[in-house]
């Protein structure tokens, strides 16, 4: 769903972020950019010795009168069950800290975007503001009139920012009609690579090549002083500033949807990207004390376990799809050619192939969330930024969608959570991946929430009117009673249900589906996913041509 981190080398002027201070009368004052000299940074080291002094002294004295305070109510042995300065013993899925099956968690070098970030002036650059990221770059073959930015043609990797829209207006709640439920879908945040990630090997292969006889000149000068520096796997910052603002945008949408009596359940899952999603998702939904207002249920996310929002990870065929991958990978050695071999000219000791054209591209958005900035990018045209984003629908249509046997399967636990829910019933069997440990017991897959948020990819939502409500929104119909409609939102913007559910009906303005229509349409989804067929059947999987799977379920 999800959308500033100085020192001054000589004496000079020192640029600082205007800030709120407060005096010891609780009265703002700011702070301006301020004169500094050689001498006047170091004539403050005795003063901040002093003051380091005094902190170890007051957390000194907090860490006794908390021992006091223990000892004072008659708990001489901390590590007695019955000390409360012990924390309690929590169920493994309600656990956050220590964090289990948490995966890889290598940070990276931390960003310096105030010395890295650069701009051509005498190429007619202007400077523009970073926000925080630097993603307004003059690209050579952009339209003037549109100004694109390329990180709207990264797919999964660009930068979150509301959906431009799907074919359908949006529509207010008519009057009379209310909002009931929300279960909503979140993915993590913007993130390192993964371990085994293309541009960790262009970074080894430069590197390796070094050792030798490298040079670099003209758009890749910079290859010279570069290395690979990027951490795995973990959330970078603008990751979560994205789902700390995610939660604030749900906070002013949604918030009496939650009982200020209650405290709901969110689950997500143990990988450390997902779970620091939801409690910056949380921080930013009900503030830093969350905590009293919601409990984080982690599912374990590692191969064999099941688990409704890695739903892959029970589904042994789904590693197997490779149809989207060899689709994008012809598409690649077709529009990276002559950017290719542009590159190559500028490189001596090293062949630079299209593997690693393609891996500097993906360069580009990975090091601008973790850096805020990439040379990387500027060394590619539009045309070629809309090549790179036509290379990932290939590859998700064929591996992770419509065109993939396991699709389909691959999310069909967590599609019969949400019918669960929406049906009031917990699930003993699925016949799916989904936790049946978890889904059968109350306590841990609630059904008295009008609140659900799951953290893992989209938005559903039912609406109540009074009457039905009209397809082309002029007003209520005269017939029938009170109506529950599902609205479907994906990046803020309405998916129109009755386009792929005939029976949603196609003609609504607003995209909206009745309710009792949708359970009729989603009642059918497990038998077409073939749950058992698709993740552990043998069909040959490897051995499908792209475009023989259309509708993300195994060929009969």
């Amino acid at each position: 769903m999800g959308r500033g981190f100085v020192k001054s080398g000589s004496p000079g002027y020192e640029l600082v972020d205007q800030v709120e201070d407060v005096d010891d009368n609780n009265q703002s004052r700011s702070q301006e950019a301020k004169p500094i000299t050689a001498t006047s940074h170091y004539a403050e080291a005795p003063r901040r010795r002093f003051f380091a002094r005094q902190n170890c002294l007051i957390f000194g004295m907090s860490l006794a009168i908390a021992l006091v305070f223990c000892l004072g109510l008659g708990f001489s042995d901390l590590g007695s069950a019955d000390c409360p300065c012990r924390p309690s013993k929590v169920p493994q899925y309600f656990q956050t800290s220590p964090e289990l099956w948490a995966g890889p968690t290598a940070t990276g070098k931390a960003p310096f975007l105030a010395q890295t970030r650069t701009f051509d002036r005498a190429a007619g650059a202007t400077y523009v503001p970073n926000d925080p990221l630097q993603t307004s770059l003059p690209i050579a073959g952009m339209d003037p009139r549109t100004n694109e930015s390329i990180f709207r043609l990264m797919g999964y990797l660009s930068p979150y920012a509301p959906s431009p829209g799907f074919g359908v207006d949006e529509y207010p709640l008519p009057d009379g009609a209310d909002i009931v439920q929300l279960q909503m879908l979140s993915r993590h945040g913007a993130r390192y690579p993964t371990s085994d990630a293309n541009v960790g090997a262009l970074g080894r292969r430069i590197a390796a090549a070094k050792k030798h006889k490298f040079h670099a000149k003209g758009s890749l000068a910079f290859l010279n002083a570069w290395s690979y520096q990027l951490g795995a796997e973990i959330l970078v910052p603008r990751g979560r500033q994205e789902l700390f603002d995610s939660g604030i945008l749900h906070a002013y949408m949604y918030s009496p949807l939650y009982n200020p009596n209650s405290k709901i359940i969110v689950r997500t899952t143990t990988q450390d990207r997902m779970l620091k999603s939801a409690e910056n998702f949380m921080a930013g939904f009900f503030g830093l004390e969350w905590t009293r207002n919601a409990t984080i249920e982690v599912i374990i996310e590692a191969n064999n376990f099941n688990n409704s929002l890695a739903g892959y990870l029970n589904c042994p065929n789904s590693n197997k799809v490779g149809t989207g991958s060899d689709a994008a990978d012809i598409w690649i050695r077709h529009y990276l050619q002559n950017a290719t071999d542009r590159l190559a000219a500028s490189i001596d000791g090293y062949k630079w192939t299209i593997e690693d054209s393609y891996a500097a591209m993906t360069m580009c958005p990975y090091e601008t969330v973790a850096y805020g900035f990439s040379r990387f990018c500027e060394l590619f045209t539009y045309e070629e930024w809309v090549g790179f984003e036509y290379a990932i629908d290939l590859s998700f249509y064929g591996d992770n969608g419509f065109g993939s046997p396991t699709g389909r399967a691959v999310g069909i636990g967590y599609q019969q959570e949400v019918m669960a829910r929406l049906k009031n019933h917990t699930l003993g069997y699925s016949g799916s991946q989904i936790n049946v440990t978890l889904d059968n017991n109350t306590a841990t897959f609630p059904l008295n929430q009008s609140l659900y948020l799951d953290f893992s990819h989209d938005s559903n939502i039912i609406i109540r009117t009074p009457k039905p409500l009209s397809a082309n929104r002029s007003g209520y119909l005269d017939t029938g009673g009170e109506t529950k409609y599902i609205h479907f939102v994906l990046n803020q913007r309405t998916v129109p249900l009755g386009w792929s559910f005939p029976e949603c009906d196609a003609s609504r303005v607003d995209g909206w589906c009745e309710l009792d229509a949708f359970l009729r349409v989603q009642d059918t989804m497990p038998g077409i996913a073939r749950y058992d067929y698709a993740c552990f059947g043998d069909y040959q999987v490897e051995k499908l041509a792209y475009g023989a799977v259309a509708d993300g379920a195994p060929p009969s």
